[in-house]
């Protein structure tokens, strides 16, 4: 994946195509209810691939929007919740109608070396997500962290815990997502789940 390849799908891709591949994203802490609204009518107006939104609304707005894919967080946004209150939040989350959760990994975990619990970790929330409702897990591994090597550890963990999808940053880490995060996830899983590029996304163009 070299920024030459990633700027001619940009050029080449049609803006309804484009709008398929990207969350809709409100997840700060000062939003409103008015908000999150406004950011599902944009989600069915556009055509974005789903309304990333707080748990706290995901009831009453799963409700009202009806046809609008709704995505909420889980272990949001530093990951070092313990599992019991992950797997809760997992579980209310879909109960209460979400179609795709973003987990964020433990990084304070695999930082300390515990890979073994991150990947369980992991594949408990797949596990329910799956159970419940074919929902689908995007792992957040916040990049901003990790060194390269951890990186591509992190989206091999991942991926065999069986997760959709990789994702690289929460937002509110120490850094947005570059081409070069992006390009060691996608080559560490091997085409066995998906790669999600997120936070600090203002634009289509490419920077080195």
């Amino acid at each position: 994946m070299h920024s030459s390849f990633i700027e001619k799908v940009i050029k080449e891709i049609s803006v309804k195509e484009l709008a398929k591949m990207i969350d809709h994203t409100i997840l700060k802490p000062n939003a409103t209810l008015n908000d999150v609204r406004k950011v599902c009518d944009e989600t069915l107006k556009y055509g974005f691939a789903a309304a990333v939104i707080p748990p706290v609304y995901v009831k009453c707005i799963a409700e009202e929007y009806r046809d609008c894919k709704i995505a909420t967080v889980v272990g949001f946004p530093l990951g070092f919740q313990s599992l019991y209150v992950k797997k809760k939040e997992a579980e209310e989350a879909i109960s209460n109608g979400v179609s795709e959760i973003d987990m964020v990994m433990n990084i304070s975990a695999f930082k300390t070396g515990n890979r073994e619990y991150v990947l369980n970790e992991i594949a408990e929330i797949v596990d329910i997500a799956k159970s419940m409702g074919n929902v689908v897990v995007k792992v957040i591994i916040e990049t901003g962290y990790l060194s390269d090597e951890e990186i591509i550890e992190a989206s091999e963990i991942v991926a065999n815990a069986r997760a959709d999808y990789v994702k690289s940053c929460t937002g509110f880490g120490p850094r947005g997502v570059t081409v070069h995060d992006v390009r060691l996830m996608y080559n560490a899983v091997k085409g066995k789940i998906g790669v999600k590029a997120a936070g600090g996304i203002r634009h289509a163009s490419i920077r080195s």
